[in-house]
Formats: structure tokens, C-alpha cells, sequence
């Protein structure tokens, strides 16, 4: 920088010196004395130097400095400055200049900051976003989409939307959106090789100040958790009405024969009162069995957690178990180790009353069932195996689905609901625990159910 003004002042020194000696040369004929002349011209040319060397470090200097940091500014670096003192007017302007870099470098840092934000929240979004320009080109997707969808997201970005997005359905949502200049809302149905998922596609336009379309933006909700809930919802409803309706048809079929006659006869009178009350206690327990269902679904369960005894609690259920068993001709086994843990203790006994019905119900005569009672690890197991007719390996994970039967004339036949292993997986899940189970056609099931000896919420 120095030199760059060395280079100038001795530039303009050179014009000053010929300007004078021209000037020199017109006055030489006016002016006897050369001397007076000379030391006339070299003081001209010394108050000159010092007025052009005081031009250039109060104004020219300053503003080439104020230049080069705007050239700076202008090529994106907000952290430049100029530096040192400037008085006067060059001073103010460099004052603002550097007021105006700072007040770039904050814009810049918040953008920044924002940018960040934005991005963080779209690449962790729950829902899928594709950003999409008036040409059909994707310009955004964030991971979500691309997981959804089994893609990277480089896959996508630069592409004309129909050419990676393979999806008819989604591809007409697209086109649509881009016709109508309106928000477009869609479901798509997705078969892999995995389970059915569904998905709700929401297409809105993007305007420009003009209202003129520039792209769209889609957002792809996954729903398939919400369908399989409504699904579940109908097939509730549908099991609910079906289960009553049997049992409310047979009573009120036997309720209209009696009405028409029939009571006078006293032995078919007490066959349809016995067939009554045996319908009548069906429903009864049904909706028993809803409610506690009910109940147990709730977010927060109420439960009251005790000092079970797992001993003593078998002790209370052994005369009503042996009594199903005799009635069946069932062989009963117990093992029974004095296991102490935390527990809701009315819900343990659910648990051991529905597995050792099941058991019953769906073994035949002179089979045998198992219950072992005994702590594994930091759990209390609480295990009932029968040698029944076993469950296929396909129904196996919807067992545990209310009013699922693995043979509904037999369950039917022994007064089940279909709600008992939907309440006991409830209980388990509200202490924490698991269950598991094990099955063979014709050979019989082990349901093996574990909790925690100390209860998360404590006593």
C-alpha cells in the first residue's frame, strides 16, 4: 500500500515539475534575476507536494481504504473494517460503512441461525417434505420422505419429480396441484414386501408477490398406525355385536316360546329358563370382561401395588382350580416356590384365573396342566402349560387381539369371550412385564408370563 503512494506522489511530482518548468520557461524573459525565479518555482513546487501529500492522506487514502473494504463487503465478507482514525466527512463515511458491515454480519449470523433451524426441523420432521419448482424439478427432500420410500435423498434432488417418485397415485396428486393452483389431499396405499402401509398426501401451491405459481410443497403423513386403529375399532364393534347378538336372539327365542305357551309344560319351561340364564350369564360376563379391558386401556391404569405372595395367592384359587379340572378329568400339577414381589395383587389373580381357563377349555379330557410358580432372574414367573390342542404358528401373533379364538365352537361352547389373553397382555404390559408363548399343534401351549419383583413405582 505504501509503495502503491509512493508511486503515485512521485507521478504527480513529475507533472508538477513540468508544469513548472513551463511556467519557468514563459516567465524567464519577465525576470532578470534566475535565482529569485528558481527559488520561486521550488517554493511552488514544495507547497504544492505538501498540500497534494495532505490531500492524499486525509481523503484519497482513506477512501481507497473505504473502497477496498466494500469490495470486500461486496464479495460476502462481513467481518471486514476499516481501520484507523478518519476525521471529517471520509471519517463518517467510514463509520457507516463499518455500522453497515455489522449490521450485514448480524442479518448474516441470524439467517444462518434460522437456516440451521429450518433444516434441523425438516430433516427431523415425523412427516415427509418434498419441495418441488414450477418445472418439476425437486429442489428439497428431506430423510424422512426418503426412508418412507426405501430412497437416499440424493436420488431425488435435480430430478423431475415423475421420474424418481414412482407412485402413480402420488404423481397424479402432483399433476393436479400444478393444474388447479389449489391444495390437494390424498391417500395412497403402499404394498412392499412387508405389511400394507398407508399414507395421507397433502399437495399445496407455492405464489410468488405476482401470484404467479413457483413449485409446490408436498407432505406425506405415514397413517398407517391410525388405519390399523380404525380397523381395529370396526372389528371391535363387529365382534361386540356379534358376540351379544347370539346370546340376546337365544333369550328372547325362549323368552317368546314361554310367552306363547310353552311355561305350562314344566319341563320344557325350566330346559329354556336354565338355557336363559346360562345366555344371560354369557353377556354378563362379556361385558364384565369389557369393562376390565377398558379400564386397563386407559393411559394410566390404577393399580394397586402390594407385597404379593405368590404362595398364599395360589392357596385362595387351588379348591376352584381343582374343581374345573375334576369336572374335565384334567391332571393337575404344582410347582410352587415361595415367591415374594410387588404387584397389583386382584390383577396377578386375573392373570392365573384367564391362563388356567384357556388351559382348561382347550385341552380335552384326561389331558393334563402345569402351573409353576417360581423367580427367574429379577422376575416372578408365572408359567401355565396344558397338552390342548396347541395353536398355529400363523395365529400366534394375533392371540392376544380381543375376541380372537384360536377355535371359536369350543370357546363358544365353554361361555369364553375372546377377551381373556387381550386383558391378561394389558395387566402384563401395566406392570411392565412380558409374556410369552410357546405352541405345537395337538401337542398343547406354555404361556409364560414375567414381573418385576420390584414394581417401577414402588410400594
Amino acid at each position: 500500500m505504501q509503495l502503491y503512494f509512493l508511486g503515485r506522489m512521485f507521478r504527480f511530482s513529475l507533472i508538477v515539475i513540468a508544469i513548472l518548468i513551463a511556467a519557468g520557461i514563459i516567465l524567464f524573459p519577465y525576470i532578470e534575476n534566475i535565482a529569485i525565479l528558481m527559488a520561486a518555482l521550488f517554493f511552488v513546487y514544495f507547497a504544492f507536494m505538501l498540500v497534494l501529500y495532505y490531500m492524499i492522506e486525509i481523503y484519497i487514502k482513506p477512501m481507497t481504504k473505504i473502497t477496498k473494504t466494500v469490495d470486500q463487503l461486496l464479495e460476502g465478507n462481513y467481518h471486514a473494517r476499516t481501520q484507523g482514525v478518519i476525521k471529517g466527512k471520509v471519517g463518517e463515511l467510514s463509520d457507516k460503512i463499518n455500522q453497515l458491515a455489522r449490521h450485514l454480519s448480524e442479518i448474516t449470523l441470524q439467517e444462518q441461525i434460522q437456516s440451521e433451524q429450518l433444516s434441523t426441523v425438516i430433516e427431523n420432521s415425523e412427516s415427509g417434505l418434498v419441495l418441488i419448482d414450477e418445472k418439476g424439478y425437486i429442489h428439497l427432500v428431506n430423510r424422512k420422505f426418503a426412508s418412507m420410500f426405501g430412497k437416499e435423498v440424493k436420488d431425488y434432488i435435480g430430478y423431475l419429480y415423475y421420474d424418481v417418485i414412482d407412485n402413480e397415485q402420488m404423481q397424479t396428486t402432483v399433476q393436479e396441484t400444478f393444474l388447479s393452483g389449489q391444495r390437494v389431499k390424498d391417500v395412497v396405499t403402499m404394498d412392499g414386501d412387508g405389511p400394507k402401509k398407508y399414507y395421507e398426501i397433502i399437495a399445496a401451491p407455492i405464489f410468488n408477490e405476482l401470484n404467479m405459481l413457483k413449485g409446490i410443497v408436498l407432505v406425506i403423513y405415514d397413517i398407517t398406525e391410525l388405519k390399523q386403529v380404525e380397523t381395529m375399532r370396526k372389528d371391535f364393534v363387529a365382534n361386540v355385536s356379534h358376540e351379544l347378538k347370539t346370546p340376546v336372539t337365544s333369550i328372547r327365542g325362549f323368552a317368546e316360546t314361554l310367552l306363547d305357551g310353552a311355561h305350562e309344560d314344566v319341563e320344557t319351561r325350566n330346559h329354556f329358563l336354565e338355557i336363559i340364564f346360562k345366555e344371560s350369564k354369557r353377556i354378563q360376563h362379556l361385558i364384565e370382561d369389557l369393562l376390565i379391558l377398558s379400564k386397563m386401556e386407559k393411559d394410566e391404569p390404577q393399580m394397586v401395588i402390594t407385597e404379593v405372595h405368590l404362595d398364599h395367592l395360589l392357596e385362595e384359587m387351588m379348591p376352584m382350580f381343582k374343581q374345573r379340572a375334576e369336572e374335565k378329568h384334567i391332571q393337575l400339577e404344582v410347582r410352587n416356590d415361595k415367591v415374594v414381589f410387588e404387584a397389583d395383587e386382584d390383577k396377578v389373580k386375573q392373570i392365573l384365573l384367564n391362563l388356567f381357563t384357556n388351559a382348561v377349555n382347550y385341552t380335552p379330557e384326561n389331558g393334563k396342566v402345569a402351573i409353576t410358580l417360581k423367580q427367574v432372574d429379577e422376575f416372578a414367573l408365572i408359567e401355565v402349560k396344558d397338552t390342548g390342542i396347541g395353536i398355529e404358528k400363523e395365529a400366534l401373533p394375533r392371540i392376544f387381539e380381543r375376541f380372537y379364538r384360536v377355535d371359536k365352537d369350543r370357546s363358544r361352547m365353554t361361555g369364553g369371550t375372546g377377551l381373556g389373553l387381550a386383558i391378561v397382555k394389558h395387566i402384563v404390559e401395566a406392570h411392565q412385564g412380558k409374556i410369552e408363548v410357546a405352541s405345537e399343534v395337538n401337542k398343547g401351549s406354555t404361556f409364560s408370563v414375567y414381573l418385576p419383583l420390584k414394581h417401577p413405582s414402588g410400594t
